[in-house]
């Protein structure tokens, strides 16, 4: 290493695919007393706090919040729909996904998981065959991520409707926007999704601890089938609450709510288009430098086509285990923390950036410039002009 000053004094940047950036709004209403939870503004927030958080996810039909992360709410979805003795598929292309149906197999649900690797979307040919197989329809839903925040990968959500569709089979689409919502595009009604599950503290800007499930009508009839539901887990009351503690089974997540009411203001006054387009511009700006960098023999890309990229994180790894040396230098000597490898058999090798949320074209070439500082203090090799095309990607 040619240099052990640290440069890390100032404002940190925690670059991690979530937690994100906390946007001074959220954080300036988040910066307050605690409120009466029993009358008064609080109360009057939730209607329109709730068509907010619709139209982020695109759906007319009912939202739910829960005080969860989003295992929270990964649970709270599938004690609703599935009973004990009941099968879900999994199509896995990452870690989440088999936790996901992991968490299925806790409440008593008999799963299968397709394996597509970490590195590699849907395969729907193979989705294909275990659904005509299943003449019975024993399965009752199926369990796609999005956007699997381990490998960054994005999956077709709408050629998965659009399968089940042609097959005739009527599991349950279930799908996790942990990641993706307010990131990538996600179009809840639109797509045919009957259940969305996401978390506040990615694309929505706010502290983790709030998580929510968007369901629809089918969904719902579904619930009304249950032989039992857990009462905290139960949806029910929180979308029909006749007091305003039902909304949350009890003390309502009081400065987390002032702190999303923000956040969503700052989605809808630059409108979810431009967020989307936003996203995607800078994640084709990261992607143009890392694949200059690649060109050197010692960074890889883990996802390689770009179509199948999340544009709110992108997983790497760096040869000879070198991702965990990387995120040490630029977290400790230049004040940038990078990703942790999640799920992946080169541990010290990966590494992951997130650019989701309160992120822009300077914070991003924040980003790639400790990368490259990085990359020069510990002589890893790398192509050369990164910075300069990440920077035409941006002024295209």
């Amino acid at each position: 290493m040619k240099n052990q000053i640290s440069l890390a004094q100032g404002h940190a940047y925690l670059a991690i695919p979530g937690p994100s950036v906390m946007p001074d709004a959220v954080l300036r209403a988040m910066h307050r007393p605690s409120p009466n939870i029993y009358d008064g503004e609080l109360i009057e927030l939730m209607p329109a706090l709730l068509d907010d958080l619709r139209r982020v996810a695109r759906t007319q039909h009912n939202v739910a919040i829960y005080i969860a992360n989003g295992h929270g709410t990964w649970e709270a979805a599938l004690s609703n729909v599935i009973a004990p003795g009941e099968t879900v598929l999994a199509p896995a292309s990452g870690t989440f996904a088999h936790g996901w149906a992991e968490m299925a197999e806790g409440i008593g649900a008999i799963t299968q998981v397709i394996d597509f690797g970490t590195s590699a979307p849907w395969d729907f040919d193979r989705i294909a065959e275990v659904l005509r197989a299943d003449t019975a329809h024993k399965i009752k839903a199926v369990l796609a991520v999005h956007v699997d925040t381990s490998s960054s990968t994005r999956n077709n959500i709408p050629a998965l409707r659009a399968l089940l569709d042609d097959l005739n089979h009527p599991a349950l689409l279930m799908a996790d926007c942990i990641a993706s919502l307010g990131c990538d595009r996600f179009e809840m009604d639109a797509w045919g999704v009957d259940v969305t599950v996401t978390a506040c503290q990615k694309g929505l800007m706010t502290p983790a601890g709030m998580g929510f499930i968007f369901f629809n009508d089918k969904a719902q009839a579904k619930r009304a089938t249950m032989p039992r539901v857990s009462q905290y887990w139960d949806w029910q009351p929180r979308i029909d609450p006749e007091r305003f503690y039902q909304y949350f089974n009890g003390t309502a997540p009081t400065h987390h709510l002032y702190g999303l009411r923000a956040a969503l203001d700052l989605i809808h006054a630059e409108g979810i288009e431009h967020v989307w387009a936003r996203h995607a511009r800078l994640a084709r700006a990261i992607w143009a430098a890392c694949e200059v960098w690649a060109k050197g023999g010692a960074l890889h890309l883990n996802v390689t086509d770009r179509s199948y990229r999340s544009h709110a994180v992108t997983a790497l790894r760096l040869t000879e285990g070198r991702g965990a040396l990387l995120r040490s230098y630029t977290e400790h000597q230049l004040g940038l923390t990078l990703g942790i490898g999640l799920g992946m058999e080169d541990w010290n090798g990966c590494f992951r950036i997130g650019h989701m949320g309160h992120v822009n074209a300077q914070m991003v070439m924040a980003i790639l410039g400790s990368m490259e500082t990085a990359f020069a203090a510990l002589d890893i090799p790398r192509g050369q002009g990164a910075l300069e095309v990440a920077a035409a990607a941006l002024a295209a």
